[in-house]
């Protein structure tokens, strides 16, 4: 069998040409970074779990009627999705301040928002992926006004849908990002949630405790990244609560 030809390498996953047209096999690293890419490391499973939850979410997603790019998963660490042109900008919601916003504003982490507020960072890794406000984008033209109103009602139905599913299982959901795609059928355009969506890119925090269970966990050494991800993806049904330990067979007489 012919390899298949790598599209694109990133940080957390390396895209491949799909099986048809207009199509591409995502595939989930284990690769772990922060502080763009300043800490890096190899965390065993992550991809797979990454690879389960951003299954379960997009799913959900279109259920609810929110376009996504996905397809399918077609085994363990690949899912097929359909190709789109990225909008060149991070879209990330707020609930709670936490991370960047709490170091810029001065506000504590954990303080609730009034209303969930939207951010965007243009996608460049060598800047550091700046924040910017919709001045920018129209002037320099990564998206139409009526993108941004059309990418602004898709986050926070996003938000909707994240926020009920979290707490519906002990979960607060602080913040996340997504990526928004374009996907063209003639000349028609709609816009659809692209990349992935899971701890990699959400702030998740015990409701009670206030545990983190999101990729800070290894931004901030705070203890296994993997046991953290799993928590989620157990709280949310996809892995057993109470997996049987594997021992040796027992002899019969």
């Amino acid at each position: 069998m012919a390899r298949r030809k790598k599209i694109y390498e990133g940080k957390a996953k390396t895209l491949y040409e799909g099986p048809e047209p207009g199509t591409i096999v995502q595939y989930f690293k284990d690769d772990a970074t922060a502080f763009n890419a300043e800490k890096k490391d190899v965390i065993e499973g992550k991809g797979v779990l990454n690879n389960l939850l951003s299954e379960y979410f997009m799913v959900g997603l279109g259920q609810v009627g929110v376009p996504t790019h996905f397809l399918k998963r077609l085994n363990m660490r690949e899912q097929l999705v359909r190709s789109c042109e990225i909008v060149p900008l991070e879209v990330i919601v707020r609930n709670y301040a936490a991370g960047t916003m709490s170091k810029r504003l001065g506000i504590a982490e954990g303080t609730q928002l009034p209303r969930p507020i939207v951010e965007y960072c243009y996608k460049d890794d060598s800047l550091g992926d700046p924040l910017v406000t919709e001045e920018h984008i129209a002037a320099f033209g990564w998206a139409s006004q009526q993108d941004m109103d059309d990418i602004l009602s898709l986050a926070l139905r996003v938000n909707d849908f994240l926020s009920g599913i979290m707490y519906g299982v002990g979960i607060k959901l602080i913040d996340f990002k997504i990526e928004i795609g374009r996907i063209y059928d003639g000349d028609f355009q709609r816009l659809v949630v692209a990349d992935e969506i899971s701890p990699d890119s959400c702030r998740l925090w015990d409701i009670k405790t206030e545990q983190k269970l999101d990729k800070d966990v290894f931004r901030r050494d705070l203890g296994s990244l993997t046991d953290a991800y799993s928590e989620v993806a157990r709280r949310l049904g996809l892995m057993p609560n109470n997996p049987a330990s594997i021992t040796k067979p027992t002899l019969i007489n």
